[in-house]
């Protein structure tokens, strides 16, 4: 497939420029770095969220955890992940699992990690498990600017930030 059909005509609109990068088949964000040599935490990660409002796509680092007390308080939210199943008619454009970290262009509701602010490169999944889209940082953070952002996810095994 490439580059999803939403996302091209999303880049387009928004005179984004970008190229691409083709990796073995990966099952995860992380994995796409690994396999295109990408840094991981250039690699935009996309989960998808549910509550009795609709849906919301949190965007991080792939080197990340979603904490997802922060995305709730962030938000005034209760959040849980999305079931799986219901993805694909979200993102009908998409391979399964293949979630855009840009799913503002498919007019889902979308919350991003300030984190990815330091990143001068960025990749995010092209919508199937194969090409990963690459843009500057600004460009993508410019995409971003409007949509809600705090610091919503951890590295490592840090769960909290903790004041004595």
């Amino acid at each position: 497939m490439a580059i999803a059909t939403t996302l091209k005509s999303y880049l387009e609109d928004h005179h984004v420029e970008y190229d691409m990068v083709k990796h073995n088949h990966s099952e995860s964000a992380l994995e796409s770095a690994h396999s295109a040599h990408v840094p991981g935490h250039q690699v935009a990660k996309a989960v998808v969220l549910e509550d009795a409002s609709g849906y919301i796509v949190s965007v991080l680092p792939s080197t990340n955890r979603l904490d997802m007390e922060w995305v709730n308080e962030s938000l005034g939210r209760k959040l849980k992940i999305a079931p799986e199943n219901e993805l694909p008619e979200l993102f009908q454009d998409c391979d399964p699992g293949a979630v855009p970290a840009l799913s503002n262009a498919y007019g889902l509701d979308v919350i991003w990690d300030e984190q990815l602010t330091n990143a001068s490169e960025i990749y995010i999944e092209a919508g199937d498990h194969e090409n990963l889209i690459h843009m500057h940082g600004a460009e993508f953070c410019k995409l971003m600017e409007n949509l809600p952002h705090n610091i919503i996810s951890t590295g490592k095994d840090y769960s909290r930030w903790i004041s004595n």
